[in-house]
């Protein structure tokens, strides 16, 4: 499998160290961004990805080997530590950049077939909060099955985590992995997903953004074609 880690901070901490203990046991080829380090720009609201294309935002260039690497990707790991309760401000800065991708615009079909996990880690408190915030962009970029692991580490560093701390982490990680691995190749979005989606579906119809409607479109989306059933249209 192909996992990419989208790290929300460029040091190595308990975070890192969980994100690339659970990429491992999964197994296959793994990619990783650190931000801001690979990724560091905000958006800048002019809306130009909503309203005309992707293409048009000014930070696409920058932004290419990370979306190519996502698109590519079965599993993607979205990890980042508790900053005052929720994802890093960098973290934060790179999913604002893909509001296109969310089903009520432009969603990419591959994402359909994809698993992702949030993971988060504090010295207290917070976990719960900062992996909805980055679930919310898993989830309404049509990822078809996500998991969530949050943990009080009780500690700043990584090497001051308690052995028993890093047995739980063991257990959790293990037992994502297990079911990551079970689910590969046949993960399909569940009925939220599904039922979101037919709500857009007829929005779409008569939208209010011809970007967006003539994506639909094009992809057969309005009409009874799914992005999760390649083999035969329509539900």
């Amino acid at each position: 499998m192909k996992i990419v880690i989208i790290h929300g901070q460029s040091h190595k901490g308990s975070t890192y160290h969980i994100a690339r203990i659970l990429a491992e046991k999964i197994g296959g080829e793994i990619s990783e961004f650190f931000l801001p380090r690979d990724f560091g720009e905000f958006c800048c609201g002019c809306t130009r990805c909503f309203v005309e294309s992707e293409t048009k935002c000014p930070h696409y260039d920058k932004l290419t080997t990370i979306t190519q690497t996502i698109d590519e990707a079965d599993v993607i790991i979205l990890a980042s530590p508790v900053y005052v309760y929720h994802a890093t401000g960098a973290m934060k800065a790179f999913l604002d950049h893909y509001g296109y991708r969310w089903m009520v615009h432009r969603p990419e079909e591959k994402m359909f077939e994809k698993q992702g996990v949030c993971i988060s880690t504090a010295a207290g408190g917070g976990m719960k909060s900062t992996n909805k915030d980055m679930s919310y962009s898993l989830f309404f970029w049509g990822v078809a099955k996500i998991y969530k692991f949050g943990l009080g580490v009780a500690a700043i560093d990584w090497s001051k985590v308690s052995e028993k701390k890093k047995q739980k982490i063991k257990r959790e990680t293990d037992s994502i992995a297990k079911r990551i691995c079970r689910h590969k190749g046949c993960v399909k979005p569940g009925l939220k997903t599904k039922g979101y989606f037919w709500l857009m579906h007829l929005m779409q119809k008569s939208g209010w953004n011809e970007a967006d409607m003539r994506y639909w479109r094009e992809k057969g989306w309005t009409g009874k074609a799914r992005p999760w059933k390649k083999s035969r249209k329509g539900e």
